[in-house]
């Protein structure tokens, strides 16, 4: 067992292992288990589950196999332990045990398996710190506290023995109507690549393997449904899709990649050899593990036919080069080994496959002679004060001021009476997303609560504003028809002298929800009748504040302007309520931006900024259908105000392989302390394609104090305007190159020309992805 010695290389002693091992054995280590998947035994009728993952077109092929049957040659991971019922810190310790004693006591090696876990808004399991949701994260522009979270989440995870993450989401938002985008970081490639390499970074340095999803294009499936067709182009692909996967590998290291459910224009992701092999593995040079999303290997078979069973399907997702089949070995069982048997498969396929499981188990100390079940896990506080101060920092800062109005903040009327209103002022699962462990698991638990304390924003507003009279009426449910709760709602504004309306989401599993997975939306209505519960409000008379709290943007065009103040908040998390009272009062100064535009109207989609000239508000005319957003792509009001100016360029003129440094200065104009994000944006005058108007190419978040003034410098590569050619080969062309910088993807007030000259460059993973930005104080008021 020269496998086990610590002082040889990580790869030697995954290479002795597998040498070690039978047929039976390295394909074992392939494969996983979800013990705490029984919904499929549930007495429950079909139309009463709350399932976890509905998916029982697949269950019974790998779902009635005992642990100790699945594990009789090893096994590759645990399937979520600690996520899928219910369980306290205690008896989740035990049950990782004993877990790991039945792979190590019924096989040969006794290898361990890998624990992982989901941790989308913080470790989904009971009792645990509930985060707010990735599109929060966006909104903060904050790559240094997504990485402060990601490690707070990453030592939890780890104190309680799980290995591996399936966090971050990296799909860019194509369409807003998709479930998913409470997931994600936003509509930028490049927001969303630095905020997921921060969290990336995060989780890691904690010891927990990272896993970026969905690789690739699930995000971009047609109207956006989940599990859709995705028929984008290639380029789009490359240019859009790709880049965040790309980065979060390059500048931080990831260790896994998850597959993505979708066909690309008819083939289906995890069956794709260019994605998986020549693409991640040849040109990226990612050495990690690729596990498959949940029944994707199945799905080959069942949901795609491009396989016939199973057993093809397992054959074909690994060549294409899929290590991992989650979360239960279904396709990559006895069939692979019949398929080399009978030489349909080559064996080196096989032994690729476990040589990466193996290399990451001896990584993380597994193969180790010390390493045992017992000390693999410890009792844990996972919703420790240091953690709920960590969510609460995290909602604050994400929380997005569209328009202060005439009452916000609430001193500004000094109300005595006001009136709370909507869905989402009184339930506090609607500040949560669909994998928070509330709603994922707890709705099949109804009698063990949320496992954790969490205010409505009504109880929040009462510790918040003392001496002010708080009255609380849900007008209607986030959905459905009921609307006899409406004229009640509307008494209660009329007797007072302020109504704060909180509407959006609840988040769920396919459509237990308005917002989540599965849950996907028609139009960008507000869900139910909440449009008409606002609408009602508004003719009152009375000052309405109105609050979205949702997982994706809605249509407010109908709303903004009659509001006497418009806050969004993307599920900010257990500190939700806290947060957007703090908001509110003024205690808080908001410093959120939109990682999201904010639509007009409710069919104007696909919305996102990343448009050309051609279908972009400067195509006014062409078609009926407006196209300018409500709320621009990084838009964010504040309570004290910035001045953005001074544009100096170190250069106007560089190479295609040379850089050159943007220098603003931002100043807080304002009476108070506050946090401003300059966005710089590139514009490629004259490409060989058509290509978006504006890039998001840099960003800063800087708090300033009232009169105080910083130069925020921005050093860009000439790498920085690569993009797809005609031929697909992503270069790097001579020509003018617009610099714009300010505080929105349309509040743009400094505007420069830097001439690249040269030959035009070919650019591969070696080349620059990020924008370094160094930020200098230089002064206060005068």
């Amino acid at each position: 067992m020269s496998w086990r010695n610590p002082a040889l290389p990580a790869e030697k002693r995954a290479e002795l292992l597998l040498q070690a091992m039978t047929p039976a054995e390295k394909v074992a280590q392939l494969g996983s288990r979800w013990i705490g998947n029984d919904m499929a035994e549930t007495e429950q009728p079909a139309e009463e589950q709350l399932n976890v993952a509905p998916m029982q077109d697949v269950f019974s092929a790998g779902g009635s196999v005992s642990l100790e049957e699945a594990s009789v040659h090893g096994l590759g991971h645990l399937t979520r332990v600690w996520g899928s019922v219910p369980l306290t810190v205690p008896e989740g310790v035990a049950e990782v045990i004993r877990q790991h004693r039945v792979v190590l006591d019924g096989s040969r090696l006794g290898v361990p398996a890998l624990v992982h876990e989901e941790c989308l808004t913080g470790f989904t399991t009971y009792g645990a710190t509930v985060y707010p949701t990735a599109l929060a994260w966006g909104a903060t522009f904050d790559p240094a506290l997504v990485e402060r979270m990601a490690a707070a989440i990453g030592r939890d995870m780890a104190a309680a023995g799980v290995h591996q993450g399936l966090s971050p989401v990296l799909d860019v938002v194509r369409d807003y109507r998709w479930g998913r985008v409470e997931e994600t970081l936003g509509e930028d490639p490049y927001l969303v690549g630095m905020l997921g390499s921060a969290y990336v970074r995060g989780l890691q340095s904690a010891g927990v393997i990272a896993t970026l999803k969905h690789f690739a294009g699930y995000s971009a499936s047609r109207a956006g449904r989940n599990h859709g067709p995705v028929s984008i182009g290639r380029r789009e692909l490359l240019d859009v899709i790709l880049p965040t996967f790309e980065m979060a590998i390059a500048t931080a290291g990831a260790g896994s990649v998850m597959s993505s459910y979708s066909d690309l224009d008819g083939l289906p992701a995890g069956a794709d050899p260019w994605l998986f092999t020549q693409l991640l593995r040849d040109e990226w040079g990612f050495a990690g593990t690729v596990v498959s999303d949940y029944w994707a290997v199945p799905f080959l078979a069942t949901m795609h036919h491009v396989a016939a069973t199973a057993d093809d399907a397992g054959a074909l997702a690994l060549a294409a080069g899929t290590d991992v089949e989650l979360p239960d070995t279904i396709g990559y069982g006895a069939g692979l080994l019949e398929r080399v048997k009978w030489g349909q498969l080559s064996e080196d396929l096989i032994d690729r496959a476990a040589r990466r499981v193996l290399l990451q188990k001896v990584q993380l100390g597994l193969l180790d002679p010390d390493w045992t079940p017992e000390g693999s896990v410890q009792e844990v506080d996972l919703d420790s004060a240091e953690n709920q101060a960590l969510a609460l920092e995290v909602a604050e800062r994400s929380v997005v001021l569209l328009d202060a109005g005439t009452a916000l903040p609430l001193d500004r009327l000094a109300p005595q009476r006001i009136a709370v209103v909507g869905p989402c002022a009184g339930d506090p699962k609607t500040f949560m997303g669909c994998y928070a462990f509330p709603n994922h698991v707890l709705p099949r638990y109804p009698d063990r609560g949320l496992g954790i304390s969490v205010q409505t924003l009504f109880d929040a507003l009462g510790n918040e504003l003392g001496g002010v009279e708080l009255a609380y009426e849900q007008g209607c449910s986030v959905v459905g028809d009921d609307r006899s709760g409406i004229a009640a709602a509307v008494e209660a504004a009329r007797d007072a002298d302020l109504a704060i309306v909180c509407v959006g989401d609840l988040s769920g599993l396919f459509g237990q929800g308005s917002s989540g997975e599965g849950c996907d939306a028609e139009d960008l209505h507000l869900p139910g009748v909440q449009d008409e519960l606002v609408a009602a409000l508004l003719d009152t008379g009375t000052p309405v504040v109105v609050v979205v709290v949702s997982g994706r943007p809605y249509a407010l065009g109908e709303i903004a302007g009659r509001a006497a103040g418009l806050v969004q908040a993307f599920l900010p998390g257990q500190a939700g309520g806290a947060a957007i009272a703090g908001v509110l009062s003024g205690r808080v100064v908001p410093g959120g931006k939109l990682p999201v535009q904010i639509p007009r109207h409710v069919g104007g989609q696909p919305g996102t900024y990343l448009q050309p000239a051609l279908g972009s508000a400067e195509s006014a005319g062409i078609s009926g259908l407006e196209t300018v957003p409500l709320y621009p792509f990084g838009f964010g009001a504040s309570y004290t105000s910035f001045e953005v100016g001074g544009l100096e360029l170190s250069a106007d003129e560089i190479s295609t392989d040379g850089e050159f440094t943007a220098t603003v200065r931002v100043r807080n104009t304002g009476s108070r302390r506050g946090d401003e994000v300059v966005q710089l944006y590139l514009h490629d005058v004259v490409a060989q394609v058509a290509r978006p108007l504006k890039l998001l190419t840099g960003f800063a978040r800087v708090s300033l104090e009232s009169g105080e003034a910083a130069e925020v410098a921005f050093r860009v590569h000439a790498d920085r305007t690569a993009y797809s050619g005609p031929d697909l080969r992503r270069i790097v062309e001579a020509g003018d190159l617009e610099v714009l910088v300010g505080t929105s993807s349309t509040d743009l007030p400094c505007r420069a020309i830097v001439r690249v000259t040269g030959t035009t460059r070919v650019v591969g993973h070696d080349r620059t992805m990020v924008t370094p930005v160094e930020i200098r104080t230089v002064g206060g008021a005068g």
